[in-house]
């Protein structure tokens, strides 16, 4: 089982009366790819601030590799940062930006030149050392910033969301890129995003902030197919979110009608919030389902059509594979193992449990 690299112990960080982080925990382990997911302001980049030294937290302790290194300057802590906005130095050629930290660190011109040979190959843009960053695409200059953090050899590389800037397609292709370079040389990756795909693609766990709390972490997998509360099923793709009564085990009432569930122990007659995804909405013949309804809008997604559907009040999100066009009158049903039960928070402040693992 592989160790912890990086603890963060009850941290808390306000900017004026605002408070950005509450007393938050969360355990990195080594040659990991974990990234922190969340809206704007959540804190996910206080939080890698925090680890990266550039902030200091009110309270609580940051440990690394053991060590509390709370106090640590940001240059004294063995990590280095890639930022959105690259950060490259634009009067230098792209060999001096890639060797500025290693002749910092006063390390020899043999080794420099080692290292600057090795950083360019493993972002695949050998033979660009004597050209100017203006000169070069975003996707290279991202990779430029990437090659000049990996020179120093870090424990843990953290990266602000470093594709932010980048059209979809070099940002899917930088996504390979960053997969590959992680299991390359072994480094612990520590990833800001808001982008829901870019954190389910690349993590190995994900970890979905909200108003200065971890709501869930898990693999992908699980956020996405087991999430935690409303909130998570929301921003993580897309759901139908139905206020509904948990008639008793595996049985729960949706819009007046009865569903079949495989969820227990929420007691009898309990309010509860239902979610279901799109894709598990299953269309079918009118009065062959659980529930009818009509078709009141239709796209063509390119692997699916999403169409919206209007049953028993309320306006379910469907996609499918099979065309039913606006006005087709069908009805709904949901297999058991696709509606996912979560208790109804008791207020809107209310915290979610972070999980043991």
């Amino acid at each position: 089982m592989k160790n912890n690299l990086i603890e963060l112990r009850n941290i808390s960080k306000s900017f004026g009366k605002t408070m950005v982080l509450d007393e938050l925990c969360l355990e990195v382990k080594e040659n990991e790819f974990i990234t922190l997911l969340g809206p704007s302001g959540c804190g996910k980049t206080t939080t890698l601030r925090i680890i990266g030294g550039f902030e200091k937290p009110d309270s609580g302790q940051v440990i690394f590799d053991g060590t509390d290194i709370t106090a640590v300057p940001a240059n004294r802590r063995n990590l280095n940062t890639v930022f959105q906005k690259y950060a490259l130095f634009q009067h230098m050629t792209i060999e001096e930006n890639i060797a500025f930290g290693l002749k910092i660190r006063k390390k020899s011109a043999a080794y420099i030149k080692d290292k600057i040979k090795y950083a360019l190959k493993l972002v695949n843009l050998e033979g660009y050392e004597n050209r100017k960053p203006s000169s070069l695409s975003g996707g290279q200059q991202q990779r430029i910033a990437i090659a000049r953090a990996i020179v120093n050899e870090p424990k843990v590389l953290l990266l602000d969301e470093p594709l932010g800037a980048l059209d979809l397609k070099l940002r899917q292709d930088m996504q390979y890129e960053l997969m590959r370079l992680k299991e390359e040389l072994g480094i612990t990756f520590i990833y800001v995003t808001h982008d829901q795909e870019e954190a389910l693609t690349m993590s190995d766990k994900v970890v979905v902030m909200n108003q200065g709390y971890i709501q869930q972490m898990g693999t992908p997998e699980d956020i996405y197919n087991e999430p935690e509360n409303a909130f998570v099923a929301d921003f993580i793709g897309d759901s139908n979110i139905i206020d509904g009564l948990m008639i008793e085990d595996r049985l729960v009432e949706i819009l007046g009608h009865r569903f079949e569930c495989v969820d227990t122990g929420f007691g009898q007659n309990c309010p509860v919030d239902v979610v279901i995804r799109p894709e598990d909405v299953i269309l079918g013949e009118e009065g062959k389902g659980t529930l009818d309804g009509v078709v009141t809008s239709l796209i063509f997604k390119g692997v699916h059509y999403e169409m919206e559907v209007m049953a028993g009040g309320f306006e379910w999100l469907v996609h499918s594979t099979f065309c039913h066009p606006v006005g087709t009158r069908v009805s709904i049903s949901v297999i058991p193992f696709n509606i996912q039960i979560m208790n109804k928070p008791e207020s809107d402040d209310e915290k979610a449990v972070m999980l043991d693992e």
